[in-house]
């Protein structure tokens, strides 16, 4: 049994995210919208007073540290993560200096 699927272009049956531009254009922007309006900075008494745990902290930091460094972290890296957010900040520093010298080579 063979199963022929029918394409309307050659484009579509090469590229499955292909779209005729026409319908998916965007419409031109009423003539008082044509400007972008940039949000307001932060007003800091406004800011929550939630404390984030320390653990977290090194958490947060060592992602950032590991995917400024071109190591992304993967979800298996989690148990890892965790065991190395544990421990004292002096160490999680020096990881993050570890790994900020090695992004910056």
């Amino acid at each position: 049994m063979t199963i022929a699927l029918e394409h309307h272009t050659p484009q579509t049956f090469v590229d499955p995210y292909a779209a005729d531009p026409a319908e998916t254009a965007w419409p031109p922007a009423a003539a008082e919208q044509d400007m972008d309006h940039l949000l307001p900075p932060p007003n800091p008494s406004e800011r929550l007073s939630i404390l984030i745990d320390p653990r977290d902290q090194h958490r947060l930091a060592l992602h950032a540290a590991l995917t400024t460094a071109g190591i992304p972290p993967r979800p298996e890296d989690r148990d890892a993560i965790d065991q190395l957010s544990a421990l004292p900040s002096t160490i999680n520093t020096t990881l993050q200096r570890w790994l900020s010298h090695t992004a910056s080579q």
